[in-house]
């Protein structure tokens, strides 16, 4: 059976509008949602008033909200990330009981959290829920939120930034394959990485430090490593490509910049890998047929 699969998508439609009505107008989704009559009565609003097709803008005043998609690209739930100060708080909800119990509501935590230290560049990432509301509680706790305080109605859990590194970097987050990456990429990897203050690194910045760092000289043959050529299956069409590092790129020549969606992909990965990955607009199945070349295995330590 696949592991549960969720991206989060910043760009909110009026359809997407549409979908949070109906999930805020079933009670047993609603009930443990604090500001569930505020947001109805807000969807409500913005769909009367505002004839755009684009809703981003309005839905991120006061915070940052994202659709959360599962693999076949359909509309599950959302996740809502507000700042304050050095501190970010999660609210997250997954819209439809039949996805229930399937554990989407973590693996959407486990996306909300990335985007909450590696892009908003959080201190600690808080949660408050419903005491009563045991699915929500279990699903961070077993993401490694400690409780932060409590009130009779609400428990407070919390994340510090140095905790989810830990994590991250043990493999106790749940991520569907072990990726290894040599100490040399990584090196220049965040040297690189440093320099960029864009999101569009996010996805980069997490899979090296979630890697497995090995010795240049000791990485397996079959592990893509940069300036590594490799045959991928993308859905069912078959592409042949190098991941290079940004002044290599050249998309026409299968040259595939570390940065773009694909380069970050692949990076790591080995032959029989198999996993999901989105792309902007879709999610795509992504397989590791074969590392035609890679530099270590040859010998070329100086590329």
């Amino acid at each position: 059976m696949s592991k549960p699969f969720i991206s989060l998508c910043p760009e909110i439609t009026r359809a997407h509008a549409l979908h949070l009505m109906d999930w805020l107008e079933d009670e047993s989704v609603t009930r443990y949602l604090s500001d569930s009559r505020h947001v109805s009565r807000f969807i409500e609003q913005v769909i009367g008033r505002v004839q755009l097709p684009i809703l981003t803008h309005l839905f991120n005043q006061g915070g940052r909200f994202f659709m959360a998609y599962d693999r076949h690209d359909q509309p599950v739930g959302f996740v809502r990330l507000v700042k304050n100060g050095p501190d970010c708080e999660i609210v997250l909800l997954i819209g439809s009981r039949d996805n229930w119990g399937r554990n989407l509501g973590a693996s959407a935590l486990r996306e909300g959290m990335k985007l909450a230290f590696f892009d908003m560049r959080a201190e600690r990432l808080v949660a408050k829920i419903h005491a009563d509301n045991t699915r929500s509680l279990k699903a961070f706790q077993r993401c490694g939120f400690l409780p932060d305080g409590a009130t009779p109605t609400l428990k407070s859990y919390a994340m510090t930034s140095a905790h989810y590194l830990q994590h991250l970097r043990a493999g106790t987050m749940g991520d569907s394959c072990q990726i290894h990456i040599t100490e040399v990429d990584q090196a220049r990897l965040r040297d690189l990485v440093a320099l960029e203050l864009d999101a569009h690194v996010v996805d980069l910045e997490h899979e090296i430090e979630r890697a497995i760092v090995v010795d240049a000289r000791q990485v397996a043959r079959n592990v893509v490593t940069m300036n590594s050529r490799a045959l991928l299956h993308l859905d069912d069409e078959k592409v042949e490509v190098a991941l290079v590092y940004p002044q290599d790129a050249d998309d026409s020549a299968g040259k595939l910049s570390v940065y773009s969606d694909i380069g970050t992909a692949i990076l790591g990965y080995k032959e029989g890998d198999a996993f999901d990955w989105r792309i902007p607009n879709r999610t795509r199945r992504i397989s590791i047929e074969k590392v035609l070349y890679q530099p270590e295995a040859a010998g070329d330590f100086d590329l």
